[in-house]
Parts: structure tokens; C-alpha cells; sequence
């Protein structure tokens, strides 16, 4: 279930309740965005292909904007209820426990095993997925 924040930020990038999902290309967690940045993948690609023609260098690009677009468009309920497909469940490594964390252009979703393999540089938030772990167990969820 997407988060109230996030569920507003995609709502509203999205024209509608309208997830985009996907790996993430470095880290081992998937990352969501609305639809509002399909334009701004476009010209990602545009800016790649720029560089490497600059550079002397081959550019593919077909096979980076089947990177770049792979992914998912889910809907959800006002609740911010969706369905993951199981493959992104398996490539972002989705067991019991979902933490979302981030927000701009997109944010990501960890296996919080995962986020607490991450550096020093992800202390915030591998201490605030700690504590909605807690909360929960707490709970007794």
C-alpha cells in the first residue's frame, strides 16, 4: 500500500492513481514515479545519445529506453492499495517488510534487510525504517 505522501505524489504526477514501478539500476530496491515522468525520461535519453556521439562513443538506443521504460504501470485505490507482479517482487528482493523512502522525482521501495545493507550515507533512513519496524512489532503486525 503506498503511503498517504506518496500515494498524493503520484496521484497527482499521474493524472489519476497511476504507479510506475521498476528495479532500481544500481541499488537492490525497486523505485516509483509517476507517469508525469515519461517526458523527462525521453529526454534522458536524448542527453545520452548527445554525449555519446560527442565522445565517439556507440550508443544503443533502443536498448536504453528499454531500460529506461521496463517499467510497470499499476493502478491503485484511493486507499493506495496495489497489486506488485511477482517478477518486481523478485528483482527488488519484496519479502515481508516494505519501507519507502525518498520523494522529487521518485522514490524507492526496499526489502528493509536491504536498506540496512547500504552505507553510511543511507543512516537517516535505515534508522527511521528501524523504527517503523519496532512500531510494528510492537503492535504485534
Amino acid at each position: 500500500m503506498l503511503p498517504p505522501l506518496f500515494r498524493k505524489a503520484v496521484k497527482d504526477s499521474s493524472d489519476g492513481r497511476v504507479l510506475c514501478l521498476m528495479k532500481h539500476p544500481t541499488w537492490n530496491c525497486l523505485v516509483g514515479f509517476g507517469l508525469s515522468r515519461k517526458p523527462e525520461l525521453e529526454a534522458q535519453i536524448d542527453r545520452e545519445e548527445e554525449l555519446a556521439v560527442r565522445l565517439g562513443k556507440d550508443f544503443d538506443r533502443d536498448a536504453r529506453s528499454s531500460q529506461l521504460f521496463g517499467f510497470v504501470e499499476l493502478p491503485f485505490d484511493d486507499s493506495g492499495r496495489f497489486v506488485m507482479p511477482d517478477h518486481l517482487r523478485t528483482l527488488g528482493g519484496i519479502e515481508d517488510g516494505l519501507y519507502f523512502q525518498g520523494g522529487g522525482r521518485f522514490f524507492t521501495l526496499w526489502n528493509p534487510d536491504e536498506l540496512a545493507k547500504m552505507g553510511d550515507d543511507w543512516a537517516g533512513a535505515k534508522a527511521a525504517c528501524e523504527s517503523f519496524l519496532a512500531d510494528a512489532k510492537a503492535k504485534g503486525k
